[in-house]
């Protein structure tokens, strides 16, 4: 009888482990293919982006290591603590374009990018213009 009683209660705490797991959308988030990246902060304080902190503290940006070109994330909505899925808002730096895209994590490591309604991404890339795909996963990297 004790060990059933146990074995229930290891039971019930796991499930509701399970359940209740709030997903993190936080962190650094790097895509090798197209060399851009996603910092995240949708939970806490924001973010100061650099050589930009007039902007505040946002949500996040996207970005291209060894670039001040950035997309930022001006506002964002997580459908509840148990959620995969956030959606976002983008804005060029420059204010010229806008966006709204989903942010889905598959894992603790793995984001996708869908872009949605509005303008294309679009990145520096060797003088011009890169669009970026309207899909794109980014894995999680040691802070940086």
């Amino acid at each position: 009888m004790k060990k059933l009683f146990l074995i229930t209660i290891a039971l019930i705490s796991y499930l509701t482990s399970i359940y209740s797991q709030e997903y993190n959308f936080k962190g650094y988030f790097l895509n090798d293919e197209y060399n851009v990246y996603i910092r995240l902060d949708l939970h806490g304080e924001g973010l100061a982006v650099p050589g930009h902190e007039i902007f505040g503290n946002i949500p996040g940006y996207l970005a291209k290591p060894n670039n001040s070109f950035y997309w930022l994330i001006t506002s964002k909505e997580i459908k509840s603590k148990n959620t995969k899925k956030a959606t976002i808002n983008l804005i060029n730096d420059y204010g010229s374009e806008d966006l709204e895209a989903t942010l889905t994590l598959q894992n603790d490591s793995t984001l996708i990018l869908t872009q949605g309604n509005g303008s294309t991404i679009k990145v520096p890339n060797k003088g011009k213009w890169q669009k970026l795909p309207k899909q794109m996963k980014f894995i999680k990297q040691k802070s940086k």
